[in-house]
C-alpha cells in the first residue's frame, strides 16, 4: 500500500452517498447519525446497514427519531440492522441525543456550530450530547474540515501511528484541506484493516 493510494478510498460520508453541506441541518443530521452508527463496536457492514435501515424507517431527522421512541429504535430497528448484541441503552442514548438537539439547538446542528466559541468548545459541545463517543465525535469533525469554520479535531492517535509507519510527515499537509482528510480517513482504514473498494477516478 502506497501514500498516493490511501486518497484512493472513498471518505465514510461518501460511502453512503453523503454529499456534505455545511449549511443543510437534513443532510448534517444524516451525518451525525452515521458518525453514532459508526463508532459502536460492530463490523462497518452491519454500521452501513444501520444506515440504510435507519433511512428505510424514515428516522433522518431528530424528531422523528425522538417521536418513535426508544423501544421501536431498538427493535425493530437496531435489530433489523444487525446490532443484536445492544440493549435499549444504545436506543436510549440516541433518542437522548436528539432531544438534547432540539431542546438546545431547536433541533439544528447549524445552530450548534454557530453557537460555539471555536473548535474546542465545538467539540465539547458535541461530547455533551450522550451517546457521542470521541471516536464519533472526531469522525463528524473530520469530514467536515474543509466545510465548517469551527471543525478542526485532532487526529486520532492511530492517525499518527500509521502516518509514523508510512514515514509520511501529515504536519506538512495543511489540516483543513481535503487532502489532509482523505489521508486522515486512508491511515484509519489501514489501521482497522479496512480495504473498501476505491473511488472512482
Amino acid at each position: 500500500m502506497h501514500v498516493k493510494d490511501l486518497k484512493t478510498f472513498p471518505l465514510f460520508s461518501e460511502e453512503l452517498g453523503i454529499a456534505l453541506n455545511g449549511h443543510d441541518d437534513r443532510v448534517l443530521f444524516k451525518w451525525l447519525l452515521a458518525s453514532v452508527l459508526w463508532q459502536a463496536d460492530v463490523a462497518p457492514e452491519i454500521a452501513y446497514r444501520g444506515f440504510r435501515t435507519f433511512e428505510r424507517h424514515h428516522l433522518l431527522e431528530p424528531n422523528r427519531i425522538v417521536l418513535a421512541g426508544a423501544a421501536f429504535i431498538l427493535h425493530p430497528v437496531l435489530h433489523e440492522a444487525g446490532y443484536l448484541r445492544y440493549d435499549g441503552f444504545f436506543a436510549r442514548n440516541l433518542v437522548d441525543m436528539c432531544q438534547t438537539l432540539q431542546e438546545f439547538y431547536q433541533g439544528s446542528l447549524v445552530r450548534l456550530h454557530d453557537m460555539a466559541s471555536g473548535p474546542v468548545d465545538l467539540e465539547c459541545r458535541l461530547n455533551a450530547l450522550r451517546g457521542f463517543s470521541r471516536p464519533g465525535v472526531n469522525l463528524f469533525l473530520r469530514e467536515l474540515r474543509t466545510i465548517w469554520s469551527k471543525a478542526d479535531p485532532e487526529p486520532l492517535p492511530e492517525v499518527w501511528q500509521m502516518a509514523e509507519k508510512f514515514s509520511l510527515d501529515l504536519r506538512k499537509v495543511p489540516r483543513r484541506s481535503l487532502e489532509f482528510v482523505r489521508l486522515e480517513a486512508g491511515l484509519l482504514r489501514l489501521h482497522r484493516g479496512r480495504f473498501l473498494r476505491r473511488r472512482a477516478q
